[in-house]
Formats: structure tokens, C-alpha cells, sequence
């Protein structure tokens, strides 16, 4: 049975753009241009322009957009690539695809992103590349890796999967001289497909037709192989549903920036929540509202038993699973991972349903506190 309240409101959304991407899948099929096309070109214009980049390059997924960025700035076989624990898989799970190591450190207890001295600190002779993370809508501080990667070769490579519309200091994912960021279009996302869907931001004109090239089997020109490539294209279709939601990204952004507000204002008073934290000079977009609380599974199933559908972002940190398990400790890590609770958040999201969602929490604290 689905929630009462869900954690993402698709449904609501497709309501808002129905008859724009009705009439352009009209369009694509009535043209055949399925693969590549002009829905695709008008799509990489404006979301460059969005994100204040020269330069988007669509492609198949935001685990391929991560992986092509990396190798398009020469992370090669045998290279490590030093990434935070409190992350997706795929942020690791694109550094292995190439054969290159993923090197993890902690995350910044307040703000869980990556934490940059440690990052300073895991740089060794093979380190290639460095991954922050733009964590839950809000960016990392990439001018402080920057700063600290002065004078070397060490390229840094920006997962933005989660901050469409997201800014410090002014600057947007990929932006500025050898920049490059990597974003997602999962359906969940601020800007979502109707299935998979990413894309690789950059100012580098080289940068992005490296890109181009890996992902169109090596080559802009047909049977033209000038490198190694893969077959990672944005599909046409998707790029009709993403061109009609990047019109009300905007609007559907500051949606979610009120609820963000209005959720500080309900769980200021509630004890043993702990508020998510924005890192001065953000302008987060809040594609997750993500508190602390104690006994995390316990109040979960609290949730769930009301009809909420909150969630869990992440509930293993990387260096704890199968696929790349250390031996290390990230303690920070290991305690968001435990203790972090994501709240339903979407430009859908009505105040009346906030202040059920947060009296539900309250009572699932109540009852494990009654219980300790």
C-alpha cells in the first residue's frame, strides 16, 4: 500500500507537464529522431545555460556521467580516486568501472560532506582525481580542494547528481577554468526523467567533447574511433520530459526551499532531532531533508506505521559493504549512516502534511524514549 504522505510526489509533478511532454513525444516520433536529435540539442543548450556552464553533454545515467567525467580528466586503470564514505554506490561504483581505485575518507560531522583536510591528507603518489560530493542539495566546498591542490595535478571531479539549481559562492557545478561536474536525472531528482538519464557540465570546450566522444563509441563522426568509447547517450524522449521540468525548476526549487523553512520551524522545539545543516555561502536546493535522531529503524517504523514515507540516505556507508569493504573507520560517517532520517520533500509537499509528518515523529521519539 503506498504512504499517505510519500517521500516524492511524481505523480504530482507529471500533472504539472503532461500536455508539454504528450506534444513532445508527438514531436520525436512524428520526426523519428529518437537518438541524439534536436530534443536532445535544445535540452544541453538550456540546461547549460541553467547551470551557467558553456558546455552539457547529455548521457545514459548519472553513474556514466561520473565515470566519463573521470576519464575524460585521465583517470586511467590503476589510478585512485579519493571519495567520501556518505555517498551513493555509484560515486565509488564509476571510479572501479574503470579500473581506478575509489580512496574513501569522512564527511564533516555538521554538514556530512566530504571532509576536505582529510581528502588533503589521503592524496599519495597514485591519486588522480578528487570526488566531492554535492550532498542532499547543497555543494561542497570545492575552493577549499582547490586551495589545497594548488600546484599539483590532481584533478578534482564533481558529483552533482543531487544539487540542480544549487550554488556557492556564486558558482554552479562545473563552472570555471578546468572544471568539470557530473549530474543525474533519476526520476527522483530536483530535475528527473522518466527513467535514467545524466549529464557532464563543464566551461572546458575540450573537456566536453572528450566526453562527447566517449560517450558516442569514440567519435562525433559515423564509424570515425578516435578514442575508446562506450555507448552512453541522453534518450530523446527523456530529454522532452526534462526540457518541460527545467521550465518550472525555478519555482519548483523554491517550493522546496520553503518546506525546508517551515520544516526548521515545526522540529526546532523537538528534542533529539537534529537539523540538517547548510554550509555558509550555499544556496541549497534540498533535494533531501535529512535529520539525526536516535534509534533511526525504530523511528522509521514509527513513520511507517502512520503512512509516512520517509526514507534512508544512506543506511551503509561505503567502506562498510560488500563491494568496498576497508578496514578503515569513518566514524563520522558510520554515525550518519546510523542515525540520518530523510523526510518527504517535494514542491508538492503541503504545510498541513509537514505538521503531520512532524507530530508523527514526535509520537515514534516519545514511544522509544518510553521504551528506554
Amino acid at each position: 500500500m503506498s504512504p499517505r504522505i510519500p517521500l516524492v510526489d511524481l505523480a504530482a509533478a507529471h500533472a504539472e507537464i503532461a500536455h508539454a511532454v504528450q506534444a513532445g513525444f508527438a514531436e520525436v516520433l512524428a520526426t523519428t529522431g529518437f537518438v541524439g536529435g534536436p530534443q536532445v540539442a535544445a535540452f544541453e543548450r538550456e540546461y547549460a545555460a541553467f547551470g551557467g556552464v558553456r558546455h552539457c553533454v547529455g548521457v545514459a545515467n548519472g553513474t556514466d556521467a561520473v565515470e566519463l567525467s573521470l576519464r575524460a580528466v585521465g583517470v586511467v586503470p590503476g589510478d585512485e580516486v579519493i571519495v567520501p564514505a556518505n555517498t551513493f554506490a555509484a560515486t565509488a561504483g564509476a571510479v572501479a568501472r574503470i579500473g581506478a581505485k575509489p580512496v574513501f575518507v569522512d564527511c564533516d560531522p555538521v554538514t556530512c560532506l566530504i571532509d576536505v583536510p582529510a581528502a588533503l591528507a589521503a592524496i599519495r603518489p597514485a591519486t588522480k582525481a578528487i570526488v566531492p560530493v554535492h550532498l542532499y542539495g547543497q555543494l561542497a566546498p570545492v575552493e577549499e580542494l582547490l586551495a589545497g591542490l594548488a600546484g599539483s595535478d590532481i584533478r578534482v571531479v564533481e558529483d552533482a547528481a543531487q544539487c540542480q539549481g544549487a550554488s556557492r559562492l556564486g558558482r554552479t557545478p562545473g563552472s570555471g577554468p578546468g572544471a568539470i561536474a557530473a549530474t543525474s536525472f533519476y526520476p527522483g531528482k530536483n530535475l528527473g526523467a522518466y527513467g535514467d538519464g545524466g549529464a557532464v557540465l563543464t566551461d572546458d570546450e575540450e573537456l566536453a567533447g572528450t566526453v562527447r566522444k566517449l560517450g558516442s563509441h569514440g567519435g562525433l563522426v559515423k564509424y570515425a574511433h578516435d578514442i575508446a568509447g562506450v555507448n552512453s547517450r541522453l534518450d530523446a524522449l527523456q530529454a522532452v520530459v526534462l526540457r518541460a521540468k527545467l521550465r518550472r525548476l525555478p519555482e519548483w526549487n523554491a517550493a522546496r526551499q520553503a518546506a525546508a523553512a517551515y520544516y526548521d520551524k515545526l522540529l526546532a522545539d523537538i528534542e533529539d532531532v537534529t537539523l540538517p545543516a547548510v554550509l555558509p555561502g550555499n544556496e541549497h536546493v534540498w533535494h533531501l531533508y535529512t535529520v539525526q535522531v536516535p534509534a533511526r529503524d525504530a523511528v522509521l517504523a514509527g513513520l511507517e506505521a502512520e503512512g509516512i514515507g520517509a526514507g534512508i540516505h544512506y543506511p551503509v556507508p561505503l567502506h562498510r559493504t560488500g563491494a568496498f569493504a576497508t578496514d578503515a573507520s569513518f566514524p563520522h560517517a558510520e554515525h550518519v549512516a546510523a542515525h540520518t532520517l530523510s523526510l518527504p520533500l517535494h514542491p508538492h509537499l503541503m504545510r498541513e502534511q509537514q505538521e503531520t509528518v512532524v507530530a508523527a515523529l514526535a509520537r515514534a521519539l516519545s514511544a522509544h524514549q518510553s521504551r528506554s
